[in-house]
C-alpha cells in the first residue's frame, strides 16, 4: 500500500510519541514532564502515559523529576543507514573529498523544507553552527537545499517558499523571486554556490548526486570560511572535485544496483 492514506489510516499516538521524542533538544536536554507537556501542547496524563511507555521500550530514562533520551534511539537512525546503502556506498568518498581538500564533506537529503544531513566527514572548525548526522537546516539558505529544490517537483520549491524565506545572516535570499531566479542558475551550473546566507562568514558548495536512474538522489556539500576560501577559488578548484566525487558514487551505486542489505542481523529499537 502506497500513498499517504485517509483520515482514518492516521495513528495519532504515534505522533504524540514521535512529538514527545523531539521535544528533547539542546534547549531541553532533561526536561521535566510539565516542560514536555508545555513543549508539545499535549496534556501532562498524556505526557506521563507516553514517557512511561517509552522508558519500558528503552527510549528514555527518568532521574528523579526529570526525563532524558538513552543512546538507543540512536538504533533509529543506523535503521535508516541500514536500509538507504547509498550512505554506506558514499561514505569512503566523503572521506578522500575531506582529505583532498581538508574540510568537511557532507551528504544531505530533503525533508519538507528542511535539509537532513545523512553523511558527514567532519573537520574541526570555529564555527556557531554545529553539524552531526541529523541535524537540519533550512533548505532556501544553504548550498544543499539550493541542488535538492533546483531539480525537485515546483510543488516543492513553492511549499520552501511558503515556509517563508527567513533572513538568517547578511545575504539570505528572503525574495521569492530572486529565490527562484537562484535555483534557475543552479540548473544551468551544475552546482551550488552560496556564501553568508545560512551564517555570516559561511561558504558553502554542493552538487547533486545522482541515481542510477538520472534523478536527484542526494546533494554532496563543502563547506569552509570566506577567510580560508573564496567562491571564485571554489568554482576553480572544489567543484571539480566535487562532481568526480558525486559521479564516483552514483557508479558505486550503479554497479551495486542500490542492492540493500538484507543479512543484517536483528537489533534492538525500531523495526
Amino acid at each position: 500500500m502506497t500513498g499517504e492514506g485517509s483520515e482514518r489510516d492516521y495513528v495519532q499516538s504515534i505522533e504524540r510519541g514521535f512529538a514527545v521524542l523531539l521535544a528533547f533538544d539542546a534547549e531541553r536536554p532533561n526536561p521535566t514532564l510539565a516542560e514536555v507537556a508545555t513543549a508539545t501542547g499535549l496534556s501532562r496524563p498524556a505526557v506521563r502515559r507516553i514517557l512511561l511507555t517509552l522508558q519500558r521500550l528503552g527510549y528514555v530514562a527518568a532521574t528523579g523529576s526529570r526525563w532524558t533520551l538513552t543512546p538507543r534511539v540512536l538504533t533509529i537512525g543506523q535503521h535508516y543507514a541500514a536500509t538507504h546503502s547509498f550512505v554506506e556506498t558514499a561514505q569512503p568518498h566523503l572521506l578522500r573529498l575531506a582529505e583532498a581538500t581538508q574540510e568537511s564533506a557532507s551528504l544531505a537529503q530533503l525533508d519538507g523544507t528542511d535539509v537532513v544531513y545523512v553523511a558527514r566527514v567532519q573537520v574541526r572548525r570555529i564555527m556557531s553552527v554545529s553539524v552531526d548526522v541529523g541535524s537540519r537546516v533550512p533548505a532556501h539558505a544553504t548550498s544543499m537545499g539550493r541542488v535538492l529544490t533546483a531539480w525537485a517537483d515546483a510543488s516543492v520549491v513553492d511549499a520552501v517558499i511558503a515556509a517563508g524565506l527567513q533572513r538568517l545572516a547578511q545575504r539570505t535570499i528572503t525574495d521569492p523571486t530572486a529565490y527562484r531566479d537562484a535555483l534557475h542558475q543552479v540548473r544551468k551550473d551544475g552546482y551550488a554556490v552560496v556564501e553568508s546566507e545560512l551564517e555570516d562568514g559561511l561558504l558553502s558548495a554542493a552538487v547533486p548526486v545522482r541515481a542510477p536512474d538520472g534523478g536527484v538522489l542526494a546533494a554532496l556539500a563543502y563547506s569552509t570560511t570566506v577567510g580560508r576560501m573564496s567562491a571564485e577559488q571554489i568554482v576553480e578548484k572544489v567543484i571539480p572535485l566535487m562532481r568526480d566525487t558525486a559521479a564516483a558514487v552514483a557508479e558505486d551505486l550503479r554497479l551495486l544496483g542500490n542492492t540493500r542489505r538484507v543479512e543484517a542481523a536483528p537489533r534492538d529499537g525500531f523495526f
